[in-house]
């Protein structure tokens, strides 16, 4: 079994379901740690429209999707900034496929896109409860900094230097 990590249109059916799915589970995991129940239907509809990902489009931005054994299985996503600053967005796996390697591939993918993009530094907001993207990004060499957006659910932020 084998991964392989592609450039995808973010509006293909595959990065749509890819982009359905995180958004349910990381909204489903804040809605149930904080007010004890899942996302409201209507306002996930809302939200997954809203956000539908153009800015993950060459020049400005790139969206990869992974692939375990041809299967869709993850995707992470980059959009410049500008001054040289990228934005690691959207790195998801289907449970499924947790635990077979393909996190720290999609995100190696990801900086490889910013680098190509232009970008000489990668930044990202994570939330406390998303243990295992925190663990993931630190592994990865990216170090915890001050805040640098004022987004509601962002809880940490991490920076790494892509030279």
């Amino acid at each position: 079994m084998t991964w392989t990590i592609t450039p995808e249109p973010y509006d293909s059916p595959v990065a749509a379901a890819l982009w359905r799915a995180y958004y349910t589970e990381v909204s489903d995991r804040y809605y149930l740690l904080h007010e004890g129940r899942r996302t409201d239907p209507a306002e996930l509809e809302r939200e997954i429209a809203a956000h539908p990902g153009a800015e993950l489009t060459p020049p400005g931005g790139q969206l990869l999707v992974g692939r375990y054994d041809g299967e869709p299985a993850g995707s992470a996503g980059v959009r410049l900034l500008g001054g040289g600053v990228a934005e690691l967005t959207r790195v998801f796996l289907y449970e499924e496929m947790r635990g077979k390697g393909g996190a720290a591939p999609l995100v190696r993918a990801a900086e490889d896109a910013a680098r190509e993009l232009g970008a000489t530094r990668m930044i990202l907001d994570t939330r406390g409860d998303l243990i295992e993207a925190r663990t993931l990004y630190a592994r990865l060499g990216y170090e915890e900094t001050e805040p640098h957006n004022d987004d509601k659910y962002a809880e940490h932020w991490f920076r790494k230097q892509l030279n």
